[in-house]
């Protein structure tokens, strides 16, 4: 994928992100609540990276799980497999961001989490900026749909890739 289409990827992402954060919201969003409105389970369906190496890994073996409060706010960690195969976690927060409900069963929206990273390692530990001691900061904007109990996002993971993930809530 050209430098070109990355930019502009990101672009719309960041859009996607920023026009829901101006519409009035019911409920205060600061500070958040602490209670759990839903848990989602989620794994990998699809990895995609951009510039595929002969080393990269496109099954990373997903498994994670989020706390949602109901002013859209979440926590979460992820186990994964990352692009050199290594046993990586992903601990964040974030927000939802639903920018279009279609029908009351359908909600569609972006994702945004931030979060310490940790796994990359050895010969890969500069394969992620700011790495150290093989954690690393890390933010990753999505676009999702929610369907009932049913969830699929779009994750954008930097200049590297993409990944579509899906889950169940409870």
């Amino acid at each position: 994928m050209s430098q070109g289409w990355r930019i502009k990827l990101l672009g719309l992402t960041l859009i996607l992100l920023v026009a829901p954060a101006s519409q009035a919201q019911q409920e205060p969003i600061w500070p958040p609540m602490l209670e759990v409105e839903h848990v989602l389970v989620q794994t990998s369906l699809y990895t995609r990276h951009f510039d595929p190496q002969p080393d990269h890994n496109n099954q990373q073996e997903l498994i994670g799980i989020e706390l949602h409060n109901p002013q859209r706010w979440l926590a979460g960690g992820a186990r994964f497999l990352n692009s050199f195969d290594q046993e990586t976690f992903y601990l964040y927060v974030g927000r939802e961001f639903p920018f279009w409900e279609p029908t009351d069963n359908v909600t569609v929206r972006a994702k945004l989490s931030a979060g310490l990273l940790h796994g990359y390692r050895g010969e890969y530990q500069d394969n992620i900026p700011f790495n150290r001691y093989g954690t690393a900061p890390a933010a990753l904007p999505s676009v999702g749909l929610s369907w009932g109990r049913f969830e699929t996002d779009l994750i954008v993971f930097g200049a590297a890739g993409a990944m579509v993930i899906g889950g169940i809530r409870f």
